[in-house]
């Protein structure tokens, strides 16, 4: 069984990384020595650091952090592809964001970050058929970030939620990797049907904020949809939707419009 543990010289530089922001932050504002100690420093790896703030955030007296983290420390166990997303979405954010200085910011303080996360962690018990468990993640996410994810949507990886007030995503949606979204966008159902309903968003997409995608239509990859838009029909690939009702209004501007995050229609010639 030696094999199987890791090397003592195996360093994760993400990880190092992160450690080594947290004690700067901790030098330049010993106030923040606690925090910081409790959510990095007391811990050996991203996921571990990410199981602790995941029970630390959405305990209550109803479910305590002990078993919050029993629950996180065994997702990441079984599916290390939650970890790899976890880091991907870490990444997708330093990159982005031009308000994010160090990796260390979106795990302590960046909702939208956090919030993916925990439906990450909601998902996985979905899938495991502990739907009870799953729902009440989806309601202390909401309760705690003003984010509605369900847990059964479908998420990829590489995802920035900038700002994340507000926002919805419904039970049937899909979302591929590496999409970039604001605050207060709405991926939901036009009806009461059961069956598939909800918007399945391409690889590359970037939301802007205040849109609503309704029904189940698709969102072709490396799209942009225009801040409160409403989106009621599908979106080809690469190209630029806007208003009310939502319509083309050019192309996309760039390859990979969620990277790029621009939202300047002024090559959009045909929007009114």
């Amino acid at each position: 069984m030696a094999e199987l543990k890791p090397k003592l010289t195996e360093v994760d530089p993400v990880w190092q990384r992160i450690s080594d922001e947290a004690r700067e932050a901790v030098a330049e504002e010993p106030l923040m020595g606690g925090l910081v100690h409790a959510c990095v420093l007391h811990h050996a790896s991203l996921e571990r650091a990410l199981s602790y703030r995941f029970a630390a955030k959405l305990s209550s007296n109803e479910m305590s952090m002990v078993i919050l983290r029993e629950i996180a420390d065994e997702a990441y166990a079984a599916s290390p592809e939650l970890i790899e997303a976890a880091r991907s979405d870490l990444m997708a954010i330093f990159e982005r964001d031009p308000a994010c200085h160090r990796l260390l910011q979106p795990i302590l303080y960046f909702k939208g970050y956090q919030a993916v996360q925990a439906y990450r962690i909601g998902h996985w018990l979905w899938q495991q058929g502990r739907t009870d468990l799953a729902y009440f993640i989806q309601m202390r996410t909401s309760e705690i970030f003003g984010i509605d994810i369900h847990p059964a949507a479908r998420i990829g990886k590489g995802i920035m939620i900038d700002h994340a007030h507000s926002i919805v995503i419904g039970e049937t949606a899909v979302v591929g990797d590496n999409v970039s979204m604001l605050h207060s966008v709405t991926l939901g159902g036009t009806g009461k049907e059961e069956e598939d309903r909800h918007p399945k968003i391409g690889d590359g997409v970037l939301i802007g904020a205040g849109a609503k995608v309704l029904g189940n239509i698709k969102v072709g990859h490396c799209s942009r949809v225009a801040a409160g838009s409403v989106v009621l029909q599908e979106v080809p690939p690469c190209t630029t939707v806007a208003g009310v009702p939502a319509k083309v209004v050019g192309e996309a501007g760039c390859d990979q419009p969620a990277v790029s995050m621009d939202q300047d229609f002024a090559d959009c010639s045909k929007i009114q």
